[in-house]
């Protein structure tokens, strides 16, 4: 999880009185969450109940953690009872301001974040689920698949080329110029599918976009969490991390018709978003870096390590040999 918040005594104490005036619970306690990669998280307990509260004041994450609020309200309603909760607050708002961060307070779902194979058939029930709710009136992004995962990476390492005058950011430079070539042969492919795509943009639902390592089991029940991304999109979205796995797209396809969805996962948006999502996630990365920078180094290694070792890249293998 990336979060530059200094948890004092002080901190905590203004966030925990700002909670019980905003939300008119009582707290008994509060403690740090491991649930997340983006934003601060918290376990905060009241007598009787527990809650998950997120954090967010990245200035780049909080548009996209702020307009998932309305989404998950969407789910609930439709009675899809294995995702997060919302906890309104006293005044009835879906999420509060705090210190210039989003803040957001969700039912506590005790359990075990696990992510292995016996979580994908329960995960793509939980996603297809999801995917017959109406996604009429939701104020989200819509899949158009373009390129601009790519864009976006290439105006990054711009920019860095003209921050190259710290020793930190030339060794991120070298790094790219040594991989430039593996970058150029990928965005080609990208654009390829990209081109593919655009002209079909039909069966598209609500999609989480990381549903994999945000499964929560609970007893003999799981949950999906972590709703921050949520786009407008085909199932290809959630589908395409185990895309190199016959059985699980077996699994992801019956799913779809078991809960009445008609429609089969298409080879060709599952090559789009495996290409796309290896620029995505990078541009993460970096991102982080251009707001917050790399002091110790620890970012820097974290770029090089998924650029040299990349999980995509039994994905990419996969689509570059079958899916021409």
């Amino acid at each position: 999880m990336h979060n530059h918040t200094e948890r004092s005594e002080q901190y905590i104490s203004r966030l925990v009185d700002f909670i019980v005036r905003e939300y008119n619970l009582t707290v008994t306690s509060i403690m740090p969450a491991k649930r997340g990669y983006n934003g601060e998280t918290w376990r905060l307990n009241t007598p009787g109940l527990g809650y998950f509260v997120k954090i967010v004041s990245g200035e780049a994450h909080k548009p996209l953690y702020e307009r998932s609020f309305p989404v998950i309200e969407r789910i609930n309603q439709y009675g899809v009872d294995c995702i997060s909760r919302i906890v309104k607050t006293a005044t009835g708002f879906l999420f509060t301001h705090f210190e210039g961060a989003i803040v957001g307070v969700f039912d506590w779902i005790e359990g075990e974040n696990v992510q292995d194979e016996r979580t994908k058939l329960p995960e793509y029930q939980m996603l297809a689920k999801v995917y017959t709710v109406p996604t009429d009136e939701l104020a989200m992004p819509k899949e158009r698949f373009e390129a601009e995962s790519a864009d976006l990476f290439f105006s990054q390492w711009d920019e860095l080329m003209r921050r190259s005058s710290s020793e930190r950011t030339a060794a991120l430079l070298c790094l790219f110029e040594t991989h430039g070539a593996i970058f150029r042969r990928l965005l080609a492919r990208l654009c390829m599918f990209s081109e593919r795509c655009k002209v079909d943009l039909s069966h598209r639902y609500i999609t989480h976009g990381d549903a994999g390592g945000n499964v929560i089991i609970s007893s003999d029940r799981f949950y999906l969490v972590d709703w921050d991304d949520p786009v407008i999109a085909p199932p290809e979205r959630d589908a395409w991390f185990c895309m190199h796995w016959a059985w699980a797209m077996d699994g992801f396809n019956e799913a779809l018709r078991q809960n009445g969805i008609q429609y089969t996962l298409r080879p060709e948006r599952l090559a789009y978003y495996c290409y796309h999502s290896f620029f995505y996630y990078l541009t993460k990365y970096i991102g982080t870096y251009l707001e917050s920078g790399d002091g110790n180094g620890a970012l820097t290694s974290e770029i090089a390590e998924y650029i040299q070792n990349c999980w995509i890249y039994d994905n990419i293998k996969f689509a570059d040999e079958n899916i021409k």
